[in-house]
Order: C-alpha cells, then sequence, then structure tokens
C-alpha cells in the first residue's frame, strides 16, 4: 500500500509538469482534467495513508512536494491566463508564503529539528490547500469554457468571478496558516536559545 500511495504522489508531480505545456498549448480541457485529478490525488493518498498505516518519510516528503508543484504551477499558470491584479496579486503572495514556510523549516533543519504542521484545533492548512485547489480548478474550467464551449459561454464570467474570490479566500487561509508557523517556529527559537546558554 505504500508504494500506491506514494505512486499517487508521484503523478501528483507528473500532473503539475504537464500541466504547463497543456495550457500553454491552450488544451485548456486536458489541462483543467489532468489537474483535477492530481487534486484528487492528493486527498486520496492522505486517506490510504491514514487508513491502512502506510505512513512513511518518504511518503510524506512526496505528498507535501507533489502539492507544493501542482499548485504552484497552476498558481503561475493562473496569473498568466488572467494578467490582473486581482489574480497575480495573490497568486504572488502565496507562492512567497510556501517559500517562506520552506525557509523556516530549512533552518530548524540544520538545527536537527523537524518542523511539523502546526497542530492547531483549527486545521487552517488543510482548508488552504483545499480553497487553492478549488479556486485553480474553477479558473481552469473558466479558460476552458471560455475557449471550446460556446454554448455556456454566458456563465464564464460567473466562474472568473468564483475563482478569483476564491483564490483571496485561500490567500487569507494561506497567511493564518504562515502566522501559526511563524508562531511554532518562534517557540522553537526559543528552546534553541535557551539550549545554547545552558551549554
Amino acid at each position: 500500500m505504500k508504494i500506491f500511495v506514494n505512486m499517487l504522489s508521484l503523478f501528483r508531480i507528473a500532473a503539475a509538469l504537464v500541466l504547463v505545456p497543456l495550457l500553454m498549448y491552450r488544451a485548456y480541457g486536458p489541462g483543467f482534467v489532468i489537474f483535477v485529478i492530481g487534486c484528487l490525488t492528493d486527498f486520496l493518498d492522505g486517506f490510504l495513508a491514514r487508513r491502512y498505516n502506510a505512513v512513511s518519510k518518504l511518503g510524506g516528503v512526496l505528498d507535501h512536494t507533489g502539492d507544493k508543484f501542482i499548485v504552484a504551477n497552476a498558481l503561475v499558470l493562473a496569473a498568466l491566463l488572467i494578467p490582473s491584479l486581482w489574480v497575480v496579486a495573490p497568486a504572488a503572495l502565496m507562492i512567497c508564503r510556501e517559500l517562506y514556510v520552506s525557509g523556516l523549516r530549512e533552518f530548524l533543519g540544520t538545527q536537527k529539528i523537524e518542523m511539523g504542521v502546526p497542530k492547531r484545533r483549527f486545521a487552517v492548512g488543510k482548508i488552504k490547500t483545499t480553497a487553492q485547489m478549488l479556486a485553480l480548478s474553477v479558473l481552469l474550467l473558466w479558460a476552458w469554457v471560455s475557449a471550446d464551449w460556446w454554448e455556456c459561454r454566458e456563465y464564464a464570467d460567473v466562474l472568473r468571478l468564483v475563482g478569483i474570490v476564491g483564490l483571496w479566500l485561500a490567500l487569507a487561509c494561506s497567511l493564518w496558516s504562515a502566522a501559526e508557523y511563524t508562531a511554532d517556529f518562534a517557540g522553537n527559537l526559543k528552546k534553541i536559545k535557551r539550549s545554547e546558554s545552558g551549554k
């Protein structure tokens, strides 16, 4: 089961790479389908890993990498599809947030401290990922409808608006999650300083 779970994460990484040429060459339908399937594997591999106790360090790294790859690529492509401040700003800020949290993790890694997901009652990180994937799915669907579904073009503006609002909601969750990581990082930093002063 661990192999199958890891294969789902690897599929997500591959889907992120395939997404770029598909959307650059205006294959919006296949791009939308690939993205949605990739997003579904994120929820499926997590469910299977917990259900069948198929959790491993490699699986955790692949799962984390797959999430970041597919969301970051889709954010960049969404900003190219809709070069508006309403899309470019949240996309850029969410990518910066991922780099910021990765930087915190990397620093703590040099101190041999593993920075896990903040243990809060309200799992804002999971809501953030779900909001990102839903908003980006809607924007990719908008691109497909606008390009190919002539009979449904009257709904295109609604899809675009829903997708943009979803991006800003995802941004709010991203910033909230970043604040939680910062609080945890500050706590670990205090422990490091106490340990160094006690030497």
